[in-house]
C-alpha cells in the first residue's frame, strides 16, 4: 500500500484522505479507490511485472489511438504498482442485469451494447497499428499452443471434474482437427481475449474498455464471440443478432465482411470460447468450489448445447462427447417460479459431493456408508437401489429403516419452515462408496416421502451416477 501513497503523492501533491478496496476480478491483482480534495484515481497493485506492463503499455498505446480506456497517471519504477483514471462504478454488464428486472430503461441498455460493438472493430484493427506485440502477457500472438492450452484446460478442469467417462485419445484427435480449423487465417489484428459486459465501464455515457492486458495478436472472430455469446449474459437471439449487425457495419470501414462465410468462422470460435468459459468455470467452480462460478455453468452448457449438433460432421467424437456432458442433470438450468423445490441426490464419494447449481448453497449431506452394503455381495453388483432384490436385503436388514426416519425428522420440519418463509430452494443429498445401492435407496424413499408429505413442494430426485432425473 504504502508503493501506492508514494504513487498518489507524487501526482496529486498530498496523501490520499480515503483509501477504499474494490472488488477485483479472478486475478491477483488489487484495486483501491484513492480520493483527496486533489482528486480521485483507481490505484493498482499486482505481482505480475509482465502483465502489470502489458496493461500499461496497451492503455498508452491505445489512449495515443482515441480508444476509450483508462489514463494511466503513474507508475512505480518496479512496475508493482500504478494509478490509472477512475471511470466509475457503472458496468455494462450490470446495466444488462438491472433492464432485465425493470430497473434499467432496456433501449438505452440496447443501444449501448450496439455501440460497444461498433467500436470493437477500432480496437482490433486500429489498436493493432503499430502496436509492438512482443509485450504481450502471457505471449503475442493467438496461436496452436494458446488453442491447445485452452482445450486441455476444459478438458482437466470441467470435463474430468464432471464424472463423465470419455477416450481420451480420440477426443484429443479431434482437439487437433479443431486447433487446425481455427488457426487456418492469419491476422495482423489485436485480440481482446476478455472482451465481454464486465469489461465495459459506462462513463459519461460512453463505453470504456478495461481488463484488456490478456490481449494479443489473433482474429477478429474470438472478441465477437466472447461478448455476443457470454454466457451469464443470457443475451436473446434478437439480440445477437443486432449487435452483430452493429459489428459488422462498423466492420466494414476496415475490410469487406462476407457475412455467410464471416458467421461460419464465427461458429468455430463461439464453440471454443465456451470451451474455454467452461474451464475456468470448472476450475474455480467444480475445483475451488467457488458458487458464483458454479452457478454460471448451466448458463454456458445451454449456450454449448444449442450450437454443438452443427460440428457433428467434423468433429464426431468431441461433439458426441459434449453432447453427453450437455445432458448431464447436475448441469441443467433450473427457472424459479416461486414454489419451493427440494433436490434429492445419490451420489459416490469417490466422485465428489453434488455442487448446488441455484447458487443458494447450504441443505444437507447424509452419509450412507455406515449402512451394510449390498455391493459387496456378488448378486447385487449390477443392481441399484431402485431394484427389488437390493430393497429387500437393505430393508430385511432392517438399519436403513431406522436411519431413514432420523433423517425425516430432521427434514420435515426443515422444508415447513422453507415453505412458509417463500424459500424456492433446498438441496440434499445421500453418498455412499459408488453412489449406486444404498444412497439411491435412501434419496429414492425420502423424494418419495416429501412428495407424499408436502404436494405444495416440487420435488427433483437426482441419481448421479446413474444419470437419472425424475420430477416427482
Amino acid at each position: 500500500m504504502e508503493r501506492l501513497n508514494i504513487l498518489y503523492k507524487s501526482e496529486y501533491g498530498c496523501i490520499p484522505v480515503s483509501v477504499t478496496p474494490l472488488t477485483g476480478s479472478a486475478s491477483n491483482r488489487r484495486y483501491f479507490r484513492m480520493t483527496s480534495d486533489s482528486g480521485t484515481c483507481i490505484g493498482v497493485i499486482g505481482t505480475d511485472v509482465k502483465e502489470n506492463n502489458a496493461f500499461v503499455t496497451l492503455a498508452r498505446h491505445f489512449r495515443a489511438k482515441g480508444i476509450n480506456v483508462p489514463e494511466v497517471y503513474a507508475v512505480s519504477e518496479d512496475m508493482s504498482a500504478y494509478l490509472q483514471e477512475d471511470l466509475g462504478d457503472c458496468v455494462l454488464f450490470d446495466m444488462v442485469m438491472a433492464a432485465r428486472r425493470g430497473d434499467e430503461d432496456i433501449a438505452k441498455v440496447e443501444a449501448l451494447l450496439d455501440k460497444t460493438m461498433s467500436m470493437l472493430p477500432v480496437i482490433q484493427y486500429d489498436g493493432a497499428e503499430g502496436l509492438d506485440f512482443s509485450i504481450c502477457y502471457p505471449q503475442p500472438s493467438f496461436d496452436r499452443r494458446m488453442v491447445m492450452f485452452d482445450l486441455n484446460y476444459f478438458k482437466y478442469c470441467f470435463l474430468k471434474p464432471s464424472g463423465l467417462e470419455f477416450d481420451e485419445v480420440l477426443l484429443q484427435d479431434d482437439f487437433e482437427r479443431f486447433a487446425d480449423d481455427l488457426l487456418k487465417e492469419d491476422t495482423d489484428t489485436f485480440l481482446y481475449r476478455d472482451f465481454n459486459a464486465r469489461n465495459v465501464m459506462i462513463c459519461g455515457g460512453e463505453p470504456y474498455f478495461i481488463d484488456f492486458q490478456g490481449g494479443r495478436r489473433g482474429p477478429v472472430y474470438y472478441d465477437v464471440a466472447s461478448f455476443v455469446w457470454q454466457a451469464r449474459a443470457k443475451y436473446p437471439a434478437g439480440s445477437k443478432e443486432r449487435m452483430l449487425d452493429s459489428y459488422l457495419t462498423a466492420l466494414a470501414g476496415y475490410r469487406d465482411p462476407d457475412r455467410d462465410a464471416f458467421m461460419e468462422r464465427l461458429d468455430l470460435f463461439i464453440l471454443f470460447r465456451l470451451l474455454q468459459v467452461l474451464g475456468a468455470y470448472g476450475f474455480r467452480g467444480l475445483v475451488e468450489q467457488k458458487s458464483s462460478f458454479v452457478t454460471s455453468i448451466p448458463a454456458a452448457i445451454s449456450e454449448l448445447k444449442s450450437i454443438v449438433p452443427g460440428f457433428s460432421g467434423l468433429y464426431p467424437y468431441m461433439t458426441g462427447t459434449l453432447e453427453r456432458l450437455c445432458a448431464l442433470p447436475r448441469f441443467q438450468e433450473q427457472a424459479s417460479d416461486g414454489v419451493l423445490e427440494v433436490r434429492v441426490c445419490s451420489f459416490s464419494y469417490k466422485k465428489g459431493i453434488p455442487q448446488d447449481m441455484s447458487g443458494n448453497g447450504g441443505g444437507y449431506v447424509f452419509d450412507c456408508r455406515s449402512i451394510h452394503n449390498p455391493g459387496r455381495y456378488e448378486p447385487y453388483r449390477k443392481l441399484t437401489g431402485r431394484d427389488e432384490p437390493v430393497i429387500r436385503f437393505l430393508e430385511d436388514d432392517g438399519e436403513i429403516l431406522q436411519y431413514l426416519e432420523y433423517i425425516y425428522g430432521i427434514i420435515d420440519p426443515h422444508i415447513g419452515t422453507y415453505a412458509r418463509r417463500g424459500f424456492t430452494s433446498l438441496m440434499i443429498s445421500f453418498g455412499c462408496t459408488g453412489g449406486q445401492h444404498r444412497s439411491v435407496y435412501c434419496a429414492e424413499h425420502l423424494a418419495r416421502h416429501i412428495a407424499e408429505k408436502f404436494p405444495a413442494v416440487r420435488v427433483r430426485l437426482i441419481h448421479r451416477e446413474q444419470n437419472i432425473t425424475e420430477l416427482l
